[in-house]
């Protein structure tokens, strides 16, 4: 395959190589036709077998067909080249995780509508028929008086009419279409229109963000850290790098791990420079991703903020990327290309040779060595913004201070949320857990209801009258009696869902007005903006959420938090439960009293001599992540050591047995090199798919890849078993 590092152009019957969005080896080879000059990077229409496809120019031919057997191209497409740095991403990503550059190619391709250029939004203006007069109709011509042509539904929204009435007047020729261009969503406003000036700022922000500043400005790929308590104003602090970044008339890319629910982030950013981010999420609609695409493409989205995905956007002249909570799990992709979007984004800039920010309250492991081995910078925040300070967090042992018979808050919480609720304050009650109960079970026979697709257990939804499948989807209504024994009503919930322990709230405190915040609830931009209003404005006392709230909210008025079952992730043996649990709990406590008013946080658990729970009672989150680096060190695992997981699955059982075993006995073996398995996975049945692992573990300096590409050249399954490699996995699942 040619490497995308050299650009050169491509006249008329000369030879290219295209490499297309599909899993396939390399790229193909086409002739250019008669009348069509090409380089490196255009995206070109091209036949594959009996259909057309869309592809991009990857270099001169690699000389794998004979010349008089190539097809030709068949067309450029109107669309900006793929930028080299860009061509050259896909290339070291698809080597990094051991994946076929046509299926990173297909990421960046997300959006195949774009490629062609937007077809005209139809506007309407006054025309020259006269018609009878209403009161309907008059709004409609004082609108159009007073500005441009709209359309429809714009024009019938600022008239307050229905839309009847602009058809009928279109009808009758009072209104004339005419083709108006779409607007591109962040496109580049006015130089006055971007806010540059910066609010004021503590002492410590100022100097971090100066500093911060001046290394983006100064151009060059470096990474910087910036390591914050919670509510010490990180965000306002990188927002100086963005703009740095627009001054310098580049790109800026900032990533969320859930921008779905960033309502306050794009409310901020507003406030900060007065326009619109370019927003990439999986819940935007087809004619906003196409817009989108294309503004990103031509340069004109300045700043893009979004999910995972939005870093294989095709930006021309990226200058910034800055990763939010770059801890979080939400950046691993573990469906198609599996990746790790911070360490991808870090690549991206070192291709670059643009500056990344990697921004949290808990830092990742990985990133706190990179600190300590000097190959990442750090600046720090270590207060609270406007003498705000950290809450002081109270460990409850339950097996000493019990909750009552059938409930799950203790005493001592109660009486804190009861103080809490009395003082006109705002609280928050976090569970890691939707839904009502995370299992059911028939009391007469002990059945337990489980997914007939997944090896997981049926969680019951109450408010929606359904039992559901948090992995596949799979759903039924909660039957009347059991499907093993037929015992009538026979069904009992076990263990708390954050709708069961809204039930016991309500219980408790007749009235209280409280919200339920987790995926399930908050289904969308739309939905968590609502929510995120309603509790700025104080019309919700109590919040009940997961750990979609766990993340760089501020409610001023929030001041108790209470975790109900802080022992939830450290269960099951995973080699970054510790480290996971403790970055939850303690973003979730950072919640409370970011304001004025002082902030407490209840953690009850089980376990309070166990070292997460010591250091969130302590404040000492270094010493924790100390003792979790030398555990790590002494057993070789990450950071300290290479990990890749081969997960192996198909519908026959037989068949993915067999070619487990394959992979097993053909499994690389040596100095520095150790492979486990092949075991059953966890979730050992997944949508309807058997799933076995495999686990290969090396010394740090062993380029793994190469291995794992031997291994599987010399270990051919069988087309219908699937083999998904995972490089540096997170999930053990």
């Amino acid at each position: 395959m040619p490497s995308a590092r050299a650009s050169s152009r491509h006249g008329a019957g000369g030879r290219v190589s295209v490499m297309l969005p599909l899993p396939l080896a390399g790229a193909y080879d086409y002739r250019v036709p008669a009348g069509l000059d090409l380089a490196d990077g255009d995206f070109v229409r091209v036949p594959l077998a009996a259909r057309q496809v869309a592809g991009v120019v990857w270099g001169a031919a690699t000389g794998a067909v004979a010349p008089e057997k190539l097809k030709q191209v068949s067309a450029r497409l109107p669309v900006p080249p793929l930028d080299p740095v860009a061509r050259r991403f896909v290339e070291w990503v698809a080597a990094y995780t051991c994946s076929p550059p046509g299926a990173v190619l297909k990421m960046v391709m997300s959006v195949p509508a774009a490629l062609e250029p937007p077809a005209p939004i139809m506007a309407y203006a006054r025309g020259a028929a006269e018609v009878r007069m209403t009161k309907a109709r008059r709004r409609v011509f004082d609108v159009l008086a007073e500005g441009p042509p709209l359309p429809a539904p714009d024009l019938a929204r600022q008239a307050a009419v229905g839309p009847s009435v602009v058809r009928g007047l279109a009808v009758a020729g009072a209104l004339v279409a005419v083709p108006m261009a779409a607007a591109s969503p962040g496109a580049t406003p006015s130089a006055s229109a971007w806010r540059l000036e910066a609010p004021a700022l503590s002492a410590g922000q100022a100097a971090a963000a100066e500093e911060l500043a001046a290394r983006v400005e100064g151009g060059g790929f470096a990474v910087t850290v910036l390591d914050g308590v919670p509510g010490a104003g990180k965000t306002e602090v990188y927002f100086h790098a963005l703009a740095g970044a627009l001054r310098g008339g580049h790109q800026a890319l900032v990533l969320l791990p859930e921008i779905a629910l960033g309502a306050q982030w794009l409310s901020r950013f507003r406030e900060r420079f007065g326009v619109e981010p370019a927003v990439w999420h999986s819940d935007l609609g087809a004619r906003r991703r196409r817009l989108t695409w294309r503004a990103v493409a031509e340069g004109a989205a300045r700043v893009v903020v979004g999910a995972r995905s939005a870093l294989f956007l095709p930006y021309p002249d990226l200058g910034l990327i800055v990763v939010d909570e770059e801890h979080d799990g939400a950046y691993k992709q573990e469906e198609g290309v599996v990746y790790g979007a911070r360490d991808m984004a870090v690549a991206r800039a070192h291709l670059g040779d643009v500056p990344a920010v990697l921004v949290s309250a808990t830092p990742s492991l990985e990133t706190v060595v990179n600190v300590r081995r000097g190959r990442y910078a750090v600046l720090h925040l270590p207060d609270r913004h406007a003498g705000a300070t950290l809450p002081q967090v109270r460990l409850v042992d339950m097996r000493a201070e019990p909750p009552a018979r059938s409930a799950w808050l203790s005493p001592p919480l109660l009486a804190d949320l009861r103080e809490a609720l009395d003082g006109g304050e705002q609280a928050m009650l976090f569970l890691n857990r939707r839904g009502y109960a995370p299992l059911t079970l028939c009391r007469a026979c002990g059945h337990r209801l489980q997914c007939p697709q997944c090896t997981a257990w049926l969680v019951e939804h109450r408010r929606a009258g359904r039992l559901l499948c948090h992995h596949c989807g799979h759903s039924v209504a909660l039957p009347g009696s059991c499907p093993a024994c037929e015992a009538p009503d026979s069904l009992a919930a076990c263990g708390p869902g954050v709708e069961r322990l809204a039930e016991e709230v309500v219980e408790a405190f007749p009235g209280i007005r409280h919200a339920i915040a987790a995926s399930d609830t908050v289904g969308g931009p739309k939905a968590a903006e609502d929510l995120v209003r309603r509790i700025e404005d104080h019309d919700v006392d109590l919040i009940i959420g997961t750990q979609i709230l766990a993340k760089g909210y501020h409610f001023p008025m929030l001041t108790l938090v209470g975790v109900v079952d802080a022992d939830l992730g450290l269960a099951g043996g995973d080699l970054r439960a510790a480290e996971r649990t403790f970055q939850l709990l303690y973003q979730v406590a950072g919640r409370a009293g970011r304001a004025e008013r002082p902030g407490r946080v209840l953690v009850q658990t089980y376990m309070p001599e166990h070292p997460v729970m010591r250091a969130l009672a302590s404040g000492r989150r270094d010493r924790f992540v100390e003792v979790e680096a030398k555990a790590r060190q002494e057993a070789g695992m990450p950071p300290f050591g290479r990990l890749v997981a081969l997960i192996v699955s198909g519908r026959d059982e037989v068949a993915v047995d067999a070619a487990a075993r394959l992979l097993g006995q053909t499994a690389p073996r040596g100095p520095g090199v150790v492979t486990l398995g092949p075991a059953p996975a966890p979730l050992g049945i997944l949508r309807g798919m058997h799933r076995r692992r495999l686990l290969l573990k090396a010394e740090i300096n062993i380029g793994v890849q190469a291995i794992v590409r031997r291994w599987l050249a010399r270990a051919p399954v069988p087309r219908r078993v699937r083999v998904r490699v995972d490089v540096d996995p997170n999930s053990f699942l």
